[in-house]
């Protein structure tokens, strides 16, 4: 057998026997000797050794998660159902020989490997169906976590892009999960992981800082706790104390949330005092010692949380005080049971140990409202993913109903997101309610320990502005699938409005007309312009002029200007092999068609016709000033249009501004530029000069575009002169 399996099946033998009674060890000897009889010395591409990879993911399972026999037989034969070998079981031959719990765990895994999310997209709908089946037996989530996290350590063997993606998906999903299900130690690790792959420079930084300040950090701890200690033993506690530094993660977000330098950070570790006390006297004992630290340590009260008399809703107990030490430092300070300490470890785990094999009341309370989220079909994934990494993090609050009954909210809740809390129903409906008797908004933020009842009205429906309100997954989700069900009443009853409107018109109603009023009105989709149609932001009259302009506009120039000018004069002009362009000549000796004065077009520039009620076609510069109100009110009277490619010297009027500073014989030099250089008619100069600066207008005729451009470089180049660009006029 290869060392690297006798090694790791050492290690998990080890971390077994703390746990698991000598049936349950032969259960787990008996399935690694089921996986090596399949798997055998097996490699991936990357050169690890499949059931190594099995055998570690199970170490982690028992030892650091904490779980049964069952869990640690799922996670040692995960990968025996997936790899490509001669003999592969089924989930079922799997069952039958280590019991329906071990299959149960790998139905679960075999859902998420089914959507391969080593490799999914953030913003796949696969993360719903993962998320769904996460949210089934929570022992699935636990063995996938383990499974990641071992996957996180061994990150290097990857190459650069898996490590980014997989770094990003950790980050987003699992890090929060295991942080949901009170394993913090262990989202710790998955979230410092994901920094050093994802900001690599973050992490090499923090992580160096703290090793250069860990002396002093030592010597710290030791001066702070001495007197605890002393009368801790005095008053007869049995008792363990340690210091806990910080996630390089958490650091990195301080510093970047608080714009700080690593020194600056004042909470880089915590220090924990764990008891040894009975379940009967677990609270008294931990706020005895409370009161022996504050005696000692002056105490902010704003930064003490009390999480013993009311538990976190992932199990979570434990005293926390701020304290100022020696050398006027603060000092976070955790105070616990031992029991407390183990379900902060080992998170739902211990719930397994003290509870009876199962989940507590308030987490499957929290799976089931998860289902309920993801079993929406108009559920934005993007969002619920965006949400549920921040939500997971907030802190909580407990406020109560008018029965009594105590509700856990994330801090920042309102009495919308309470509303909803309650049922959608209520939320729905809600217009305000009471706060201890006080009447308030459904803006108001709720407090710890406030008793809420919520007023509601038939008349009142879901507005998109509560969107702002709302914080809760629930209380947002809910809103949004009532917005979506209002606006597709509205589309439908614009779509007839439309339908109704076009058949009075005896215009066609067809997809490539919808296409076409899309693009005009710049909106992706035809539900948004229904309900533009319905609630009145897009007339029906303006719809029509838009079809109107459309079929003109399909005419050829040649046939377009037979509507707008007399026969005779259409004969005179000149348009390209299909009449799609009027052609422009550069000796301008045609009347029925003049440069605009608001523009002066030059030979090159870009240009159009626009065909006036009495003055028969004006040629504009693309560039107009008054272009943009000419396409967008008349474009059945834009006609394209293009010079004509010619040698023949014509002059074209320019204007051209100028500035700088006025030194003597400006005007000479300029003056000088133009006769004699260029050898360009200058109509007109006019200079006006202030404190030193001046500002003037010249206006010549030229050849064509190449020629005004340069002259204006002659321009330029000029002594004096900083800015010379062409005017419109």
């Amino acid at each position: 057998m290869d060392k690297r399996i006798e090694k790791a099946w050492g290690a998990l033998l080890e971390a077994c026997r703390v746990n698991l009674n000598h049936k349950e060890l032969e259960q787990v000897t008996r399935a690694f000797e089921y996986a090596y009889d399949i798997l055998g010395e097996r490699t991936w591409s990357s050169g690890e050794v499949i059931i190594v990879h099995s055998l570690e993911v199970a170490q982690v399972v028992a030892e650091e998660i904490g779980l049964g026999v069952d869990s640690v037989t799922a996670g040692l034969l995960h990968n025996v159902p997936y790899e490509d070998v001669p003999r592969r079981p089924g989930i079922k031959e799997i069952e039958t020989r280590f019991g329906p719990f071990v299959g149960g765990i790998l139905e679960g895994m075999a859902k998420i490997n089914a959507l391969g999310t080593d490799t999914v997209d953030l913003h796949s709908e696969n993360y719903r169906k993962l998320m769904l089946a996460l949210a089934g037996d929570v022992r699935v989530i636990l063995v996938k976590i383990a499974d990641r996290l071992h996957v996180m350590r061994h990150l290097d063997n990857y190459p650069a892009d898996v490590q980014s993606k997989i770094s990003v998906e950790t980050s987003h999903l699992y890090a929060p999960l295991a942080h949901r299900l009170g394993l913090y130690y262990v989202n710790s690790e998955l979230l410092d992981l994901c920094l050093k792959y994802i900001t690599p420079e973050a992490y090499y930084h923090v992580s160096e800082r703290l090793q250069e300040s860990e002396l002093e950090r030592k010597n710290f701890v030791a001066e702070f706790v001495k007197p605890i200690e002393e009368k801790l033993k005095a008053k007869g506690f049995k008792f363990e104390m340690k210091a806990r530094t910080k996630a390089i993660n958490s650091i990195w977000n301080k510093m970047s949330k608080q714009a700080v330098a690593f020194d600056e950070v004042f909470d880089i570790f915590a220090i924990r005092v764990i008891l040894d006390s009975n379940k009967e006297t677990e609270k008294s004992d931990c706020w005895q010692v409370y009161s022996i630290v504050t005696e000692e340590y002056q105490a902010n009260p704003e930064r003490m949380r009390d999480w013993i008399t009311v538990p976190k809703s992932n199990g979570y107990e434990s005293l926390h005080a701020t304290v100022l030490g020696p050398h006027k430092k603060w000092v976070e300070i955790q105070i616990r049971t031992r029991r407390m300490d183990e379900i902060a470890e080992k998170g739902l785990a211990a719930h397994w140990k003290y509870k009876g094999g199962s989940a507590s009341m308030e987490m499957e309370k929290w799976l089931a409202s998860v289902r309920e989220i993801l079993e929406n079909p108009e559920l934005n994934v993007v969002d619920f993913i965006d949400e549920f990494n921040t939500n997971i993090y907030n802190e909580e609050i407990f406020v109560f109903t008018p029965k009594g009954d105590l509700r856990r909210l994330p801090a920042g809740a309102t009495l919308l997101d309470f509303a909803y809390e309650i049922h959608s129903v209520v939320g729905d409906h809600c217009v305000g309610g009471m706060v201890d008797g006080k009447k308030v908004t459904l803006k108001y933020k709720l407090k710890n320990g406030e008793q809420i009842s919520i007023d509601t009205s038939n008349n009142q429906k879901p507005k998109l502005d509560w969107l702002d309100i709302a914080i809760t997954s629930k209380a947002k989700n809910r809103i949004k699938s009532s917005l979506n069900e209002e606006r597709k009443r509205e589309a439908e009853n614009g779509k007839e409005i439309l339908t109704r409107k076009l058949k009075n018109w005896k215009i066609d109603y067809n997809d490539e007309l919808i296409r076409i009023l899309l693009k005009h009105y710049q909106l992706k989709l035809a539900q948004d312009f229904y309900y533009n149609i319905s609630t009145g932001k897009i007339d029906t009259l303006d719809i029509k002029e838009v079809i109107t302009a459309k079929d003109e506009a399909d005419h050829s120039v040649k046939h377009k200007l037979e509507d707008s000018l007399p026969n005779e004069q259409v004969k005179e002009l000149e348009f390209t092999g299909g009449d799609d362009y009027l052609i422009i000549d550069n000796n301008l000796k045609n009347v029925n068609h003049k440069l605009a004065q608001c523009c002066n077009p030059i030979f090159g520039d870009d240009i159009f016709g626009f065909v006036t009620i009495s003055e028969g076609i004006k040629i504009h510069r693309r560039t107009c000033p008054n272009a943009r109100q000419m396409f967008e009110r008349y474009p059945y009277r834009i006609i394209p249009a293009k010079w004509r490619e010619s040698d023949k010297r014509s002059s074209f009027q320019a204007t051209i501004r100028l500035s700088g500073t006025d030194d003597v014989g400006i005007v000479a030099q300029i003056s000088h530029v133009i006769s004699k250089d260029i050898g360009v008619s200058m109509r007109s100069i006019n200079i006006d000069s202030l404190n030193g600066e001046f500002e003037g207008t010249l206006r010549v005729y030229v050849n064509n575009l190449d020629h005004l451009d340069f002259l204006m470089r002659k321009l330029q180049h000029i002594k004096g002169i900083q800015h010379v660009s062409r005017a419109d006029t």
